[in-house]
């Protein structure tokens, strides 16, 4: 085992997670990767900016293309601590990333779930860190009814 492998990356999005967790918001966080190196980290931001696309990856998306210099990004991989949405899915299906890596399910909203399109040569891995990735969206949402 690589130390640069999916489990490694996916500690790094649970680090984003973890921010977002410690701004009041939905503790899901992400990273892209190019080339084994981390070219873009993001956290949900939609409390913050009082914008509901502020998603983890949608985040991720606009700064891995700023960071490429291109819109396209075929040979990345996106990590993020849950299982994106329909938005974030779609997104990926136009940014055309090469794997989508996923640590907790949503069974609700889940891409997989809707059965969302995404791109056909994107590759797709769920279940790292699994327990670890839903602890901190449980944790949070248990305070967050606590508060109330």
């Amino acid at each position: 085992m690589t130390p640069y492998d999916d489990t490694y990356f996916m500690k790094k999005a649970l680090q984003e997670a973890q921010m977002a967790f410690d701004k009041g918001e939905v503790p899901v966080g992400a990273v892209i990767v190019h080339k084994q190196q981390i070219i873009a980290r993001a956290h949900n931001l939609t409390e913050t900016l009082n914008d509901v696309t502020a998603h983890a990856e949608m985040q991720a998306y606009t700064a891995a293309a700023d960071f490429i210099g291109g819109k396209y990004l075929r040979d990345c991989t996106l990590y993020v601590t849950l299982e994106p949405c329909q938005m974030c899915a779609g997104a990926s299906y136009w940014t055309q990333i090469g794997k989508i890596v996923y640590g907790a399910s949503e069974p609700k909203l889940g891409f997989s779930k809707l059965q969302t399109k995404i791109h056909p040569k994107t590759k797709v891995v769920a279940g790292i860190l699994e327990e670890e990735c839903g602890f901190l969206l449980k944790k949070f949402f248990i305070e967050k009814r606590n508060l109330n």
